[in-house]
């Protein structure tokens, strides 16, 4: 559903020739209208994820898809019918993860390490805020997501600031831009985690991608953790649209 379809053909583009040295992950489970691919609606039958899958190999000229995720929850399919489904392909789960989102250390991390799952943290950067890059004064273009998120908001800002500011104090001391600083934490909790921030720029990819070699000592943990463990962060994770679906799929 991402572009739609063209996030695909442009990684069957970029990773021609490193096939063999990459994991590709899609996702299932949106139904999209066939002439404006816009989303109509949740659809995890079986008969819809082979279809699916065929579809996604074929735009990203692959023989296999490495990491297959169901996007969303369907209610309308037994959760034993979905995971029959995609059994023979490995499983992982997806979930926000970063300094300022801690949840999935209480609910979920014992569970996987038991099952042998992986864990793919998205937003790893608070969706840019733990970049420092979001001061009081930022505005963002009109479609930009971030407009409706509560922790963005001009009210909740400068208490999410000084967090960030003490996080770049941290990182500085180091020789490390809070991005890096904010992934190498992320990185430092479980070996079998993968976080996937986002970026749109090349020197963005570049500094990212620089953070897996930062190794934090116990010391350096220590620190951060003493700064976030019981960070008040202000305002929720989500907008209000978001967890009104969230609260439907889930019922």
């Amino acid at each position: 559903m991402y572009g739609p379809y063209t996030n695909e053909e442009l990684l069957a583009e970029a990773l021609a020739r490193v096939r063999d040295k990459v994991i590709i992950a899609t996702k299932f489970g949106f139904a999209l209208d066939p002439n404006s691919h816009a989303v109509i609606g949740l659809d995890s039958r079986p008969e819809h994820i082979k279809t699916v899958a065929d579809a996604s190999l074929k735009r990203l000229k692959t023989n296999v898809i490495d990491l297959f995720y169901q996007h969303r929850v369907d209610p309308a399919v037994p959760i034993e019918d979905v995971a029959s489904a995609v059994g023979k392909l490995g499983a992982a789960l997806q979930s926000e993860y970063s300094l300022w989102v801690r949840e999935p250390e209480d609910l979920v991390f014992a569970t996987l390490e038991e099952l042998g799952i992986g864990f793919v943290p998205y937003s790893p950067l608070g969706r840019g805020f733990l970049t420092g890059a979001i001061r009081r004064d930022r505005k963002f273009d009109a479609s930009d997501i971030r407009n409706g998120h509560p922790r963005f908001q001009e009210e909740n800002r400068a208490q999410n600031i000084a967090l960030v500011d003490a996080l770049t104090a941290i990182a500085a001391a180091r020789g490390l831009t809070p991005a890096q600083l904010a992934l190498a934490w992320v990185l430092a909790q479980k070996p079998w985690s993968v976080p996937i921030p986002g970026t749109r720029r090349i020197e963005q990819l570049q500094e990212n991608i620089a953070a897996a070699e930062v190794e934090l000592s116990a010391a350096d943990l220590r620190q951060i953790e003493d700064t976030w463990a019981h960070a008040d962060v202000a305002g929720g994770r989500n907008t209000q649209a978001t967890m009104a679906y969230l609260d439907l799929t889930e019922r």
